[in-house]
């Protein structure tokens, strides 16, 4: 299946799609087909989490931020942003040029597993943490970083996750019996503390794991919300366009993960520990 089958009908003649796109144009270009692929994401996510946002508080850090794309439209939306990546990607002039005219502070973490970049972020100076579409990919022990987000995210503030739900109708069911418990399929998520791999794109969650993973961390972190929401795009192909309509209406089906994990108060801290180093 090429990108014409999978991009929604609507995403390139889309008024506002296409003034986005020329914010990206006039600052050196971007990655045109990502943006395309995940512009309805950003819109929904941004969405989702405003709906029940109080407003107290508007200090966003977006995690993963690529080449702004996420950051840029939380940015419009009145946040103050900063964005971390890999250096790579903020070396890019284009990068740089968008961060500039937007005012948006780079971050460059070339390690994301002990993440000591974000050591110079003072202590409760942030109210959100963008963590999405980048659960699924960590391959390293995460305590450490999630010891810094702790540190950096205000009392109040939460985390906001998006990941592949384990359960969509386009997964497969690895372990028959844990996929009938919702508890989804490969090591469970006491073992993601405690193992170390290097794949790629190696586990997606249930959403049971990834409350699970949270309350693991720290039982300060609090579930405020946990969503389960319909395909982001829809194909060009109006048959495949009827069955993804089709099965979204099946909530547990669905595809994608909206979880916010809320830090009423700081009590206890990160209490998970790993058993490699």
């Amino acid at each position: 299946m090429n990108q014409a089958d999978n991009m929604d009908a609507g995403v390139t003649g889309d008024a506002g799609y296409r003034d986005y796109l020329a914010l990206f144009q006039r600052n050196g270009g971007t990655e045109e087909s990502y943006l395309a692929d995940h512009y309805r994401r950003f819109v929904v996510t941004l969405e989702e989490f405003r709906s029940t946002w109080n407003g107290n508080g508007g200090r966003v850090i977006d995690i993963g931020a690529h080449w702004l794309h996420q950051a840029v439209m939380w940015r419009q939306a009145g946040f103050d942003v900063t964005a971390v990546d890999l250096p790579g990607t903020f070396a890019e002039p284009s990068v740089r040029r968008l961060a500039q005219a937007m005012d948006i502070p780079l971050v460059p973490c070339p390690d994301l597993e002990h993440a000591a970049e974000l050591a110079a972020i003072p202590d409760d100076s942030m109210d959100v943490v963008l963590f999405t579409e980048i659960l699924e990919h960590i391959t390293f022990n995460p305590i450490e970083f999630w010891r810094q987000v702790y540190r950096i995210l205000a009392p109040g503030g939460r985390i906001v996750v998006t990941t592949p739900n384990y359960y969509s109708w386009k997964g497969r069911a690895w372990q028959f019996a844990r996929y009938l418990s919702g508890n989804g399929g490969g090591i469970p998520v006491s073992q993601v503390l405690s193992t170390h791999t290097y794949g790629h794109h190696w586990r997606e969650y249930s959403r049971k794991e990834v409350l699970r993973y949270f309350h693991l961390l720290s039982p300060d972190f609090v579930p405020f919300k946990a969503r389960l929401m319909p395909s982001y795009m829809r194909s060009r192909v109006r048959w495949k366009s009827a069955v993804q309509w089709t099965l979204d209406r099946l909530p547990l089906l669905r595809p994608n993960l909206h979880i916010e994990i809320a830090l009423p108060k700081k009590a206890r801290g990160i209490v998970a520990s790993a058993s490699w180093g």
